[in-house]
């Protein structure tokens, strides 16, 4: 699935949070295409919490090597940062790489981080670039309660196979018909459901249908600060049903200083999934601000 449905991914709560203003300027007018100043790092963020968290980050990064940063938040959907990241009207945000792969090439057939970090570098405009990709992914997970893999001592979809055909699994229409969905779970891991209950891209009506036991498992996204706050449990994807959509910094190429490129490797060399989880549920359940969150974790990781 696209990185679009990542509103939904969010929150299960619903809460956007207001984000237009916080932590940064007013959202930027991706109609202009004006370039940015030469000497200055103009920072977007897609419009939900958790990219313009990533993009406070990347900007407190920056600020303490003495970089010049402009912020511009929220700016919208792929297809409108991008345009703007293209347009030169910003620098620099952060991306998940399976999914802005799947945004150049819709028909994409690599999965593993390895695969899509090669075929991205093909696929990226000329005047982009990526930095390294850092080992936190925010992507699609097929995930139970802990009651669910307790009693049938799920670890991995594979573990699924001998009970799926007692259980509902729930998710987005898509996931009916396309590989990363029910037919790759039958694919790749002989696994079959009972049922298949079309809701939504990890949002509220899939997350209420897991938590009521209206479902068994879900789609629920990697980072949704639910699976802390219900101890759910993400299932083990080791045949790769899922893309892989590791968090990146992508850059226009003529701003890819070495000074840039350091400071934003070193905040991919220290965030994991586990950590951006934690920060993600700050933000969103703990309704904390995005710029402090940041502080913190940029100060507790020696990066300021």
């Amino acid at each position: 699935m696209k990185r679009s449905r990542l509103a939904a991914a969010a929150t299960a709560a619903a809460t956007m949070l207001a984000l237009s203003g916080c932590g940064g300027d007013d959202a930027l007018d991706t109609d202009s295409g004006k370039p940015a100043a030469s000497d200055t790092i103009v920072i977007g963020s897609a419009n939900f919490p958790e990219s313009t968290l990533l993009a406070e980050m990347y900007a407190g990064a920056l600020e303490a090597k003495g970089v010049k940063v402009e912020k511009k938040l929220n700016i919208g959907s792929r297809e409108v940062y991008m345009k703007a990241l293209e347009d030169g009207s910003i620098d620099l945000l952060p991306e998940y790489n399976g999914y802005l792969l799947g945004y150049y090439d819709e028909a994409t057939t690599a999965v593993t981080p390895d695969e899509v970090a090669a075929e991205l570098e093909t696929k990226l405009p000329t005047k982009l670039t990526t930095l390294e990709p850092s080992t936190a992914e925010d992507s699609d997970t097929l995930t139970v309660t802990k009651a669910t893999a307790d009693k049938y001592q799920l670890k991995s979809i594979a573990d699924l196979a001998p009970v799926a055909k007692d259980l509902v699994v729930g998710g987005p229409p898509e996931w009916k018909t396309r590989p990363t969905g029910v037919p790759g779970f039958q694919a790749k891991y002989g696994v079959t459901f009972k049922e298949f209950k079309v809701l939504d891209a990890g949002g509220p009506l899939t997350t209420a249908a897991l938590e009521n036991g209206q479902i068994d498992a879900a789609n629920i996204f990697s980072t949704d600060p639910n699976l802390i706050a219900k101890d759910w449990v993400a299932l083990e994807d080791p045949s790769h049903v899922f893309l892989a959509a590791n968090i990146i910094p992508v850059l226009t190429k003529t701003k890819a200083t070495q000074a840039v490129s350091d400071a934003l490797n070193a905040v991919s060399a220290k965030l994991t999934t586990e950590t951006l989880l934690d920060l993600d549920k700050q933000v969103i359940l703990d309704k904390a601000d995005p710029q402090t969150v940041a502080k913190e974790f940029l100060s507790s990781n020696g990066l300021t």
